[in-house]
């Protein structure tokens, strides 16, 4: 599979589509998933284009879970989630569903079912309160 341009995460990445960014340095880029699973759901992606781990340098892919390191705990402090899951897909049958390399921290909460992927588009609202929150916590922590 070659890479697509008009992919979702490359048109966030030339501004073309809004997103809840909540860390960005020049080789990778955080935001808020839209259908979170769980509150606080964050996407983690490379600003280099790559479908996915079969074609994705290993420079960059080192530099991208370097920041999903970096992030995770943050994005668990800033949630007050009990724990979180990193996941990652390749190709639609392992149910990859944007063709751009891309790591999600999901936050976890005990007792608290995980909603179905892609099933349900956030508030606004919420987004921004969430992305301010997770943003905060990790300007304070990263700066």
């Amino acid at each position: 599979m070659s890479y697509d341009d008009n992919n979702i995460f490359a048109k966030i990445l030339r501004g073309e589509m809004p997103a809840h960014k909540i860390f960005e340095d020049d080789q990778t880029f955080a935001f808020l998933d839209i259908m979170p699973r769980s509150k606080g759901h964050t996407l983690v992606i490379p600003k280099k284009p790559s479908v996915n781990m079969m074609d994705i340098d290993p420079d960059t892919l080192c530099t991208l879970i370097r920041s999903v390191h970096r992030l995770a705990p943050l994005v668990r402090k800033a949630m007050a989630a009990d724990g979180f899951v990193i996941q990652q897909f390749n190709e639609a049958a392992a149910g990859q569903m944007v063709f751009h390399t891309h790591f999600h921290i999901v936050p976890r909460y005990a007792g608290v079912a995980l909603k179905h992927a892609a099933s349900e588009m956030e508030n606004e609202d919420v987004l921004s309160t969430t992305a301010e929150l997770i943003k905060s916590e990790v300007d304070k922590q990263l700066s």
